[in-house]
């Protein structure tokens, strides 16, 4: 009886301390944490042994033991959630392009968009069930269109794709301005506006200009004539000069 005692109070403590630990135990960790003398070896497989057929197994792996789930009762445990993600402003625009402009091809989202369309965001849309490949184009290339599905009709209440909302139904609901889109930017309605008082600055500036530049070409034409009148005296003076010689 005083035997059994130390084997149970060691087996309660191999247990303890592999339902305790966060992740599985090696047996060298095992000894080191167990009183001495205890056996370990022995102790780890009456302690398997007792868990067989249990909801909990003793399993080792690779030298490293651990508590484990049953295998047969794994599919049992597992639970399912429907996680919603919020679509991004990519992925909204390229629904919204597809739906109203189907069939559409990828190139002609991107050129409505004005920015390149990521793969993930018409995979995601197909993951969603709300776009399916439609037929190709018989262009050079023969690129694929998209159209949206069944799907994508039952999820927003539509009962066909001319139930989707207009440019009015939209502008009603506020999703877009009725204002010209220049106008909705705070402070840009006199962007483009002239101050009436710097126009005509700028006209008296001009003016300025134009005279300083008449005076300019005054005076050149000035200093140009009394060039050619010195020039002239000059010549008057050399003639003077030979006379005087030739009569001397």
């Amino acid at each position: 009886m005083s035997d059994q005692q130390p084997v149970n109070d060691n087996m309660r403590l191999l247990e303890a301390l592999l339902f305790a630990s966060a992740e599985p135990l090696t047996t060298k960790t095992i000894y080191e944490r167990m009183p001495e003398g205890a056996d370990v070896g022995g102790l780890l497989m009456k302690l398997q042994e007792h868990y067989k057929g249990r909801g909990v197994n003793l399993i080792q792996m690779d030298g490293n033991w651990a508590f484990r789930t049953a295998d047969d009762l794994g599919d049992l445990l597992k639970l399912q959630r429907q996680v919603q993600k919020k679509l991004s402003r990519a992925a909204m625009e390229t629904l919204a392009i597809i739906a109203y402009h189907q069939p559409v091809t990828r190139a002609e989202i991107e050129n409505i968009r004005g920015v390149v369309t990521h793969k993930g965001t018409v995979d995601m849309l197909m993951e969603l069930g709300w776009i399916k490949p439609g037929r190709r184009r018989e262009t050079p290339g023969r690129p694929l269109t998209w159209v949206t599905t069944p799907a994508f009709l039952d999820h927003f209440s539509l009962e066909a794709l001319t139930d989707l909302p207009g440019m009015e139904d939209l502008k009603a609901s506020g999703m877009l301005d009725r204002r010209p889109a220049i106008e909705t930017i705070p402070g840009t309605k006199d962007m483009f506006d002239m101050p009436e008082s710097d126009s005509d600055d700028e006209d008296e500036d001009e003016e300025e200009d134009d005279d300083a530049f008449e005076d300019e070409e005054d005076s050149d034409a000035e200093f140009d004539s009394e060039d050619e009148e010195d020039d002239d005296d000059a010549d008057d003076s050399e003639e003077l000069l030979e006379d005087r010689r030739e009569i001397a």
